[in-house]
């Protein structure tokens, strides 16, 4: 929660507190920050392959829609 900014005023001036104390702390935070940053900069979205199947899916009937299609997936 620190790490989003969601902490209260005094949470966080305690977390504060314990990283400028405990450098074991400090070096743990550093690496989740890192990750954090890292994770932030992906960018991920469906293959095109997959955006197809869905848009060939909702072109169907609604009538057809009540039922899960047999030869198409979705995850591949």
């Amino acid at each position: 929660m620190y790490l989003y900014n969601e902490t209260s005023p005094s949470q966080t001036a305690e977390i504060k507190a314990a990283l400028e104390s405990d450098w074991s702390l400090r070096e743990k935070f550093e690496v989740i920050t890192s990750a954090q940053k890292r994770l932030e900069a992906l960018k991920m979205s469906p293959s095109q392959q997959t955006i197809d199947k869905i848009l060939n899916y909702a072109e169907k009937p609604s009538a057809n829609l009540h039922r899960r299609p047999d030869s198409i997936s979705l995850l591949t």
